[in-house]
């Protein structure tokens, strides 16, 4: 005869008295998370993708409604897209997520590139200027920032196959978007082209660099 495996309590009067049953909780949602209040984000519009985002506003705002259970508007005063929980958002992350979807998509990412974001928990964006890694000025300024492009994007196409990140190049400020050690890689290459090293050399540098990613 098979033992009972529930455990049980001796009483003063020295009967046994059995444990009640163990409680099951249901996942707490989102706003249940926050005591019921809902959470809010603002990303400010800057006035050069104001155009784009009216271009893209249905692109954006789908995989953020749809998918991501989280409400989204632009407000045309404030010139802000803002974000809130809904009572059916399934994660609080959720909203932090399309908040970093809509800022990638400002700093100059393609929907297709930033849309990652929603998807993959390891990419962020890195973001530094110029004048981070040396103080240029005029000439030498602009010959740096030519240096990494490219001829017709060359450059920059190359680091962005080879280390799997996408990268935006918005006057001085230099944007990366990939995974942790893959914008390391990126962010190398391009502190070498602005301190001045000939572009074949990073390719090389890049190429073994590469490889050791890829094992």
């Amino acid at each position: 005869m098979a033992e009972s495996t529930q455990m049980e309590v001796e009483t003063a009067t020295g009967g046994t008295v059995p444990l009640p049953p163990k409680p099951t909780f249901k996942p707490l949602k989102a706003h249940e998370m926050s005591d019921g209040k809902v959470q809010f984000r603002k990303i400010s519009v800057p006035p050069n993708r104001y155009s784009p985002l009216k271009k893209a506003w249905l692109d954006i705002y789908t995989p953020i409604y749809d998918q991501m259970k989280v409400d989204i508007r632009m407000n045309l005063k404030a010139r802000k897209v803002e974000l809130k929980t809904r009572a059916d958002t399934p994660d609080i992350s959720n909203l932090q997520k399309s908040a970093d979807f809509v800022h990638a998509f400002m700093l100059g990412f393609d929907i297709p590139d930033a849309i990652s974001l929603l998807r993959m928990d390891e990419l962020y964006v890195e973001s530094f200027e110029i004048k981070d890694v040396k103080t240029l000025k005029g000439e030498h300024l602009s010959r740096a920032i030519g240096r990494l492009s490219g001829k017709g994007g060359k450059t920059k196409f190359a680091i962005e196959n080879s280390t799997k990140t996408r990268i935006v190049i918005a006057d001085t400020r230099i944007h990366i978007l990939g995974a942790f050690s893959n914008i390391k890689v990126a962010r190398g290459s391009l502190c070498s082209l602005i301190m001045g090293s000939p572009a074949g050399k990073v390719y090389s540098k890049l190429r073994s660099v590469s490889a050791r990613l890829n094992e």
